[in-house]
């Protein structure tokens, strides 16, 4: 019995191992149109989802002084190997650091610097918090321009409590004088009202 077999040969203009030079610029066309589309689903993805900034504007100022450069060059910083602090800056440039000498010099720098009016606004309205909490006391919204608000005991206005340059003051009604004290908790005893005893 015959066998036979097809066999198609390879067209004369097919070259084994050669690259076209006319496929070239395709490729980089191809390149560039796929750079483009991943710029703009991650664009499309931050618009979604925006990337929390993990640090504030004091932390950069903290950083800046420490390695001596202007806090808007400082995009983040993160612990490798629990041994060296990187810092990356918005030019894409790093720089390592030992994390304890780095930890020391934050600690230096902070004590410097003067407080924001929002790290003081978080201060006074933990201190007020807590005296609120021992003289069984609760108050409305704070206003935080002059960190001012009432304070009431059973739906009963007590007085008035706030903080200036000039420290913690009370007053028991509206309009009249203020009494200044060196704390939350001092000026809370000049409205009248006892620390709440634990039955």
């Amino acid at each position: 019995m015959k066998h036979s077999t097809y066999i198609q040969q390879a067209p004369s203009s097919f070259k084994l191992n050669q690259t076209l030079v006319a496929d070239t610029p395709y490729r980089d066309e191809q390149t560039l149109a796929q750079a483009e589309l991943y710029t703009h689903l991650e664009s499309q993805a931050e618009a979604v989802a925006p990337t929390q900034d993990p640090l504030t504007s004091r932390d950069r100022r903290i950083i800046g002084e420490i390695i001596q450069v202007e806090p808007e060059s400082v995009r983040t910083i993160w612990l490798e190997g629990g041994i060296t602090l990187w810092v990356r800056f918005v030019n894409g440039s790093c720089l390592p650091f030992d994390r304890d000498w780095f930890a020391k010099r934050v600690a230096e720098v902070k004590a410097t610097l003067p407080e924001t009016p929002l790290e003081r606004n978080e201060r006074l309205s933990d201190e007020l918090e807590e005296a609120c909490v021992k003289f069984n006391l609760w108050h409305p919204q704070i206003d935080w321009l002059s960190f001012s608000t009432k304070l009431y005991r059973n739906n009963q206005l007590v007085g008035y409590i706030g903080c200036n340059l000039e420290g913690w003051y009370s007053r028991p009604r509206t309009y009249g004088m203020n009494r200044f004290a060196s704390s939350a908790e001092e000026a809370m005893t000049f409205l009248g009202v006892r620390p709440a005893v634990a039955a």
